[in-house]
């Protein structure tokens, strides 16, 4: 049985000058989709995959697009609006996105954007979006392995760092001092458990663990120097901060990178910059 907030193909039943109209079932009844939603191809009696949620006076509509998050998803949104019942945000449909008063932890602003939870009202039946992101983690014990990678959406900032969505159920914390490069509110980015502490909360990092870690930023030189002829001026003299700036790592990072590939004879390292040593090709030889 299709509902309000799901992803689902629906049977085209008849046009009609605002669109055409598909079969949602017993609960829903007939659906509009209206004609600027219309797919390239579509014929009565055929299968239409569309998103259904409620317009503005809370009919069920449908759309072929898919909208910036569904329902159980979080996603970092622009409010568009605010009204006498709550903020709008823009998820990417012909209607704005509601946050009501109640889910919002402080007044939002037009043009600022936000981290919210997508969800189905229980009660209004209508998709919604909050603020209150708490309610809406899991509250199940993590079950991360140590230098597990994962998918993250930073939401916060305090006094230890910055506060992440963890593969959008569970949170956890980049501690500042491990953060080599500036972030910033509802990036989406890649990061690795560091831990999972007795009391379930989870210790997070921009870099894979341990020696891992030192071969990805290797190989980011490498690329680099490639990109730049072969030669970079950055090299152990230049300032924490010019190494942060080029690449979101510190210092010492920095020489332990650049020592592994002078040992391998990847690079050569002078008082100047890098430069990167090419690998003649093999010859050939006759079969």
């Amino acid at each position: 049985m299709p509902k309000i907030g799901e992803r689902v193909a629906l049977t085209v039943l008849r046009e009609a000058p605002p669109g055409v109209f598909l079969d949602g079932g017993d609960e829903l009844g007939e659906v509009l989709l209206p004609r600027r939603e219309l797919p390239p191809v579509w014929k009565i009696g055929g299968l239409v995959r569309v998103f259904l949620y409620t317009d503005s006076e809370d009919r069920p509509i449908a759309t072929c697009k898919r909208p910036k998050a569904m329902p159980g998803e979080f996603a970092y949104l622009e409010c568009v609006a605010v009204s006498g019942v709550g903020a709008f945000v823009n998820w990417g449909l012909q209607k704005d996105l509601l946050v009501p008063f109640r889910e919002q932890k402080d007044p939002m602003e037009v043009g600022r954007s936000y981290v919210v939870h997508v969800h189905l009202d229980p009660e209004s039946d209508r998709v919604v979006a909050s603020r209150r992101l708490n309610r809406y983690l899991s509250q199940e014990p993590p079950s991360y392995a140590e230098g597990e990678e994962v998918d993250l959406i930073l939401f916060g900032k305090t006094d230890l760092g910055y506060k992440a969505i963890i593969n959008g159920k569970h949170s956890g914390v980049l501690f500042e001092n491990e953060v080599h490069r500036r972030l910033r509110a509802g990036e989406e980015t890649k990061g690795y458990i560091v831990q999972v502490r007795s009391d379930g909360k989870i210790d997070l990092s921009l870099y894979p663990p341990g020696r891992a870690r030192i071969d990805d930023l290797e190989m980011r030189i490498e690329d680099e120097l490639i990109k730049r002829g072969g030669s970079w001026e950055l090299c152990d003299s230049s300032s924490p901060e010019q190494i942060n700036k080029a690449l979101g790592v510190s210092k010492k990072a920095f020489k332990q990178a650049t020592g592994a590939l002078f040992r391998r004879r990847r690079i050569m390292i002078d008082k100047d910059g890098i430069t990167l040593i090419g690998s003649e090709p093999e010859e050939w030889r006759p079969e």
